[in-house]
């Protein structure tokens, strides 16, 4: 299971990573960071949808507000990371050059990558026996369904 989570978040990755490269060498104009935030914002708002309905479908459902902001929770400290050593790069050794940017921003996502897949399967999304989960509404409708209909049959 873990082998096919880790195949499925890595073919998504690199999806994301071409986004966020494009998005990020097209407004670079603007400041590496702040160019970081908005590929960030975008790369993972289609992360999110690929992972929970591809990488993560097999896992349970608990409300999409708490996965959402979750993932958003772990994409900002993963923003954080990657928008870190990019700073360090640029401001701290002065380094200005476009190609060695992005070989720093390839290291970057890199070790950013390895914080958001442990985070989003300890956490986001989660297996029915993991503590903090909590059903989505569908499901509760199902439990609720399947109450009905067995205290049903038990009755009449």
């Amino acid at each position: 299971m873990l082998i096919r989570e880790l195949t499925k978040f890595g073919i998504i990755g690199v999806v994301n990573t071409v986004i966020d490269f494009a998005v990020w060498n097209a407004l670079l104009f603007i400041g590496p960071i702040k160019a970081q935030v908005i590929a960030t914002v975008v790369a993972a708002t289609c992360s999110y949808f690929m992972n929970r309905h591809w990488t993560f479908r097999h896992r349970a459902r608990s409300s999409i507000r708490r996965e959402y902001t979750l993932f958003f929770i772990f994409n900002a400290i993963g923003l954080a990371i990657t928008g870190g050593i990019l700073a360090l790069a640029s401001y701290g050794f002065n380094i200005d050059d476009r190609l060695w940017l992005n070989v720093v921003k390839v290291f970057a996502i890199g070790a950013a990558t390895i914080f958001r897949f442990w985070a989003y399967q300890k956490w986001v999304f989660l297996h029915p026996e993991d503590v903090l989960y909590e059903p989505g509404d569908e499901e509760l409708e199902h439990q609720a369904e399947a109450a009905e209909a067995a205290a049903s049959s038990t009755h009449g």
